[in-house]
């Protein structure tokens, strides 16, 4: 009988877990980790789609922003989490993908997470400080070159999406500026606005409000047509520069080994959300483009490659993750992936 006793507490506590483990998902509030800090475009997208995926799955949604390393470091939160659902990462193609490219991460941006959804695109704005006496994309051109090695421009830190499209102006152009790196745009867009910094090649959504309310200037957005936000700016084509056309992509991932039916839950929810008048009307007044309902659900992709070295041949270094090769996100459709070079032997 005492021995019986002794094993109480135990079934008691057996019991409880077997309990947890039979409520239905999601029985607690969600936590969806933006990698970059609150008030930049990610942490914008995140809340806008929070409220009705929240509304659709009867869970509070908790924003959490863990900044740092170009977003390595709030992807990784994730990665390290348990697999239940109640930990996403949203991110972009710098954060699941470039990252892969640049840095020797501590997880395997492929195999380590589980795609949800994707989620709305946006283009990029060429914007500076008032102060900078320029009126078109032009005169900004010539003003960068004439003052070439003493301009700065704001960037969320190395291969982040400011950083790649700030360096691609910087190729079209001929010119050099100094990237100062800030742990999100956000920040970034701040002293741009308060003169500490020139210029920012941001993502739309970030700027598009500031240019309105006449705190910056905006000279050209990188997409094939003029924002419906933000009519009077010119694309990148129209002002003189076709060759800078680009856009980012975003999208939801959960941990690797997350269960399936949950990850179809939460597909459900982002669907649902895209489809909601009010949430497409806001992303609609932030210049972002939402992805065709095809595009919507995962599935598999182009296989992983090696590396190849500047002569075209195998390169001797391993991959320092399967991110590395853009192609090589297996549930995203190629088309959904910008092309980037990959890493090899310098």
């Amino acid at each position: 009988m005492s021995k019986l006793r002794s094993l109480v507490p135990l079934i008691a506590i057996l019991a409880s877990v077997a309990s947890a483990g039979a409520q239905p998902y999601p029985s607690r509030p969600i936590t969806m980790v933006v990698p970059f800090a609150a008030g930049g475009p990610v942490d914008t997208v995140a809340r806008i789609l929070s409220e009705p995926m929240r509304a659709t799955l009867g869970q509070t949604f908790v924003i959490e922003n863990a900044t740092g390393a170009a977003g390595s470091i709030g992807v990784g939160r994730v990665a390290r989490a348990a697999a239940d659902g109640y930990t996403l990462s949203i991110g972009h193609w710098s954060t699941h993908v470039v990252n892969g490219a640049i840095y020797a991460l501590q997880y395997d941006l492929l195999r380590d997470f589980e795609p949800i959804a994707l989620l709305p695109s946006n283009p990029m704005i060429v914007v500076s400080k008032n102060a900078v006496p320029a009126k078109d994309l032009a005169e900004f051109i010539a003003w960068l070159k004439s003052n070439q090695g003493r301009v700065s421009a704001g960037t969320a830190g190395a291969g982040s999406a400011t950083h790649i499209a700030g360096v691609y102006f910087q190729r079209a152009i001929g010119t050099d500026f100094q990237f100062v790196p800030y742990r999100g745009t956000g920040p970034a867009l701040q002293d741009l606005v308060a003169g500490q910094i020139d210029l920012i090649v941001d993502q739309a959504s970030n700027s598009v409000q500031q240019v309105r309310d006449g705190k910056i200037r905006a000279y050209a957005v990188t997409a094939a047509r003029r924002l419906p936000s933000a009519p009077d700016i010119p694309t990148a084509a129209e002002a003189g520069l076709p060759s800078l056309n680009m856009s980012v992509w975003y999208g939801l991932w959960a941990p690797r080994g997350t269960p399936k039916d949950i990850v179809t839950k939460l597909n459900a929810a982002v669907v649902h959300a895209l489809a909601d008048a009010n949430v497409r009307q806001r992303f609609g007044e932030l210049g972002l483009e939402l992805p065709r309902a095809e595009q919507q659900t995962p599935r598999r992709s182009a296989p992983i490659r090696r590396p190849r070295s500047r002569n075209g041949g195998p390169s001797s270094r391993p991959p320092t993750s399967r991110g590395n090769d853009p192609r090589a996100m297996e549930h995203f459709p190629e088309k959904w992936v910008p092309v980037f070079p990959r890493k090899c032997d310098q």
